[in-house]
């Protein structure tokens, strides 16, 4: 059996984190880059950049998710945006990760600036967040199943405000 679960982060009261350095796209993760551009192009929002610093949060954060079995919970990283995705009886690519994310967009009314009721697109609108220029990412295993968790900077999802 495949099991799918996401979790979004909102950043609600986060300090601002310090801008983070472009760098280039890890092979392990290749692939996450142009999933998370080609949504944000899709709405007229400039690319992210890889950031090392970040890809290196997300994994501390992925391996201590290990310790817990791959439990979903959030970091609660201060000043950065969080996407959790969970798998279990297969591997995941960089680009099926981001494209769960991305698939949030069906439920996302974007008039309204809001979720359809009882459906999740938080992923989705971090992905799209028109003022966070970075992204990095971890992923960890735990037996047939991963976690994976990808930061961003600045953070998006700010309560009342609209992703692009």
């Amino acid at each position: 059996m495949i099991t799918f679960r996401l979790l979004a982060l909102l950043a609600l009261a986060f300090p601002a984190a310090a801008q983070p350095r472009a760098a280039a796209e890890p092979q392990r993760f290749d692939g996450t880059l142009a999933a998370h551009n080609q949504a944000r192009q899709a709405v007229g929002v400039a690319p992210l950049q890889w950031s090392a610093e970040l890809a290196v949060t997300a994994q501390r954060w992925a391996d201590k998710l290990r310790e817990s079995r791959c439990a979903m919970r959030h970091s609660g990283a201060a000043g950065l945006g969080e996407n959790l995705a969970w798998a279990s009886g297969q591997s995941l690519s960089p680009s099926q990760v981001v494209g769960m994310w991305v698939g949030e967009r069906r439920d996302y009314d974007a008039a309204r600036n809001s979720c359809a009721p009882g459906k999740v697109c938080g992923h989705y609108t971090q992905v799209v967040w028109r003022s966070t220029t970075h992204v990095g990412c971890g992923m960890a295993s735990c037996g047939n199943s991963e976690v994976w968790v990808c930061n961003y900077a600045p953070p998006g999802n700010f309560v009342g405000q609209r992703p692009h």
